[in-house]
């Protein structure tokens, strides 16, 4: 249940209107495709979390398998990534509040969504994980709800409603062609983004192996059929050219099967997926900034935990960035607000990759050491070759179209930065440590 309260969110409800406006009928296509993705990626970090099961996660198995800085970067650039999540998450449940509560200014309404959440986390674990797990139950029904009345109307059987009246378009696939669909790709893949949370979550668990073999191998099946269904369903009775990028197809739907309400319970729908990736988002943050501590990579001040194990100072900080970016969020929404989602966009790409790269290199190693791999990838090491071709083939496809070129150069603008820091902070040690190895290697034994 995290993990789908980590992946199903607006993106699904809201964001699928871009995908459908721009790959047509050839959305569930879209979506199939990104779903493969998933389920590879998943996969492989299953087997390495079942055999290092940590709260850094991939982070942890980068620093494994390709040395300290690629632990480092890649945990500094998803905490960044989640932090920027968070505040966007904030502005968006701020927005739909605000539509009940329009005497409030929102960026009230934005530090208390926000302080909420963050002290269902400072609580406890158990907090976090049953609070996300009623988030996710919301969402889950409202989509079963949801199928059930698009598979109604498919057939029929809804009063009033006909089969043969609903399932009409312009005659055209998509419109605007393969570049079209490659470009709906590059969104899925991001809205994909977040179920990767369950391997971190895993390690909290009593039984940290069987928490995450069973999420890994469970949770893409059921995004894939959430997602894939519903878009499916949606095309299938609504005409591509009727669906607005900026309007949730699930309401067009709904409102042209006379479903009455259907705006207002999206709405409510809408305000707990976002409530719920936020306080995903705190978590993740939190517990990826506390692993840094243990490793050394972060102020060991945060490495401070409750009597029940909470790592409060990680979750205050991360919670502090959160509403920095929040008050950007208001102050320069367009100049650096813009920027950073913009630079955070392309990140499940550099996860992915080195999720992919840190597999095929630590199931080497560990079967070199004899290790156990309670949890093996599919047609290793050739499926690992190929999801790494699907993410380059994204990552192309990104260069070609103009409006996904830009997000690309930006998201590689964080790793980049972190990766500046990371060799200075390397090059500074080394300096203050040289004197000292050069003082004990020539002076005499006393």
């Amino acid at each position: 249940m995290i993990a789908l309260g980590g992946v199903i969110g607006a993106g699904l409800f809201v964001g699928s209107g871009t995908v459908i406006h721009t790959a047509g009928v050839l959305a569930p296509l879209a979506y199939a495709v990104g779903g493969v993705i998933l389920l590879l990626v998943m996969r492989m970090l299953a087997e390495m979390a079942a055999a290092r099961p940590s709260v850094g996660s991939f982070s942890d198995h980068a620093r494994l398998a390709l040395g300290n800085g690629a632990g480092f970067i890649i945990g500094w650039t998803y905490w960044y990534f989640w932090v920027v999540v968070v505040a966007f998450e904030a502005v968006a449940g701020a927005e739909i509040i605000g539509g009940f509560l329009p005497h409030i200014p929102l960026w009230i309404i934005s530090a208390a969504v926000m302080g909420v959440m963050s002290v269902i986390n400072l609580l406890s674990v158990r907090g976090f994980g049953e609070t996300e797990f009623w988030f996710a139950a919301i969402k889950v029904v409202a989509i079963v709800v949801f199928l059930g009345i698009a598979i109604a109307g498919l057939f029929g059987v809804l009063p009033g409603q006909q089969a043969h009246d609903l399932a009409i378009g312009d005659g055209s696939l998509t419109p605007a062609g393969a570049a079209g669909v490659l470009s709906a790709v590059t969104v899925v893949v991001f809205s994909y983004f977040g179920a990767e949370i369950v391997t971190i979550a895993a390690a909290e668990a009593t039984d940290p192996v069987r928490a995450v073999t069973r999420a890994a191998s469970t949770v893409v099946w059921r995004v894939i059929i959430f997602y894939v269904g519903s878009i499916g369903l949606i095309v299938l009775l609504v005409p591509h050219t009727a669906i607005r990028a900026d309007a949730s197809p699930f309401v067009t739907l709904l409102e042209r099967l006379g479903i009455p309400g259907a705006a207002l319970a999206m709405q409510i729908v809408v305000l707990t997926a976002v409530l719920s990736v936020l306080n995903a988002g705190i978590y993740t943050a939190s517990r990826m900034l506390f692993a840094l501590t243990a490793r050394g990579e972060a102020p060991s001040s945060l490495a401070r935990t409750t009597t029940r194990g909470t790592p409060i100072r990680a979750i205050v900080l991360s919670t502090v960035a959160g509403w920095l970016a929040v008050a950007v969020a208001y102050l320069a929404p367009e100049a650096v607000f813009a920027f950073l989602l913009n630079a955070a966009g392309s990140v499940a790409l550099v996860i992915y990759a080195a999720i992919a790269i840190s597999q095929l290199r630590l199931r080497r190693l560990i079967e070199q050491e004899g290790g156990a791999l309670p949890v093996r990838m599919w047609g290793h090491p050739y499926l690992s070759w190929f999801t790494l071709g699907l993410l380059a083939a994204v990552a192309v496809g990104m260069l070609i179209l103009p409006d996904s070129r830009a997000q690309l150069g930006l998201g590689l603008i964080a790793p980049a930065g972190i990766a500046v820091v990371y060799l200075v902070r390397r090059l500074f040690r080394l300096r203050i440590a040289s004197p000292v190895t050069s003082v004990l290697t020539t002076e005499e034994p006393q």
